[in-house]
């Protein structure tokens, strides 16, 4: 059964314009794992795009929205050998999160030059 789903778009230009005015934006919002696998991108700003929409997808699948106790940073969009994108939680953020008692989590990325979207569907355990 379905718990939430959740989707957000965004314009690459806008994480790249956030990015380049606000020195702190880039750590608060991705993790390490997600920085370097951004950096080494043709089309950086895009991949970076992609996984701000997927947090805030995951966000509004969650049903609340932005949660306290939770941090963007902490929200991981990273990917299995095959390539596919989950999610992943650390910190304070994974145990906000098992307290939810979620079942599978699914998330699909997508973009385009001036782009990004992203689809999150949360089951129920």
């Amino acid at each position: 059964m379905i718990h939430g789903v959740g989707i957000d778009m965004i314009e690459v230009q806008r994480v790249e314009e956030k990015m380049l005015r606000h020195e702190t934006f880039r750590s608060y919002v991705f993790s390490e794992a997600e920085i370097g696998y951004c950096e080494k991108a043709t089309h950086k700003f895009e991949h970076y795009a992609a996984r701000f929409a997927a947090k805030e997808a995951f966000f509004k699948a969650i049903g609340t929205g932005w949660k306290n106790g939770t941090a963007f940073n902490e929200v991981e969009i990273i990917h299995d050998e095959q390539g596919k994108p989950f999610i992943s939680f650390s910190g304070q953020t994974a145990i906000t999160v098992a307290s939810l008692n979620l079942g599978k989590i699914s998330v699909s990325l997508s973009h385009l030059k001036t782009i990004a979207s992203a689809v999150v569907i949360i089951e129920t355990l």
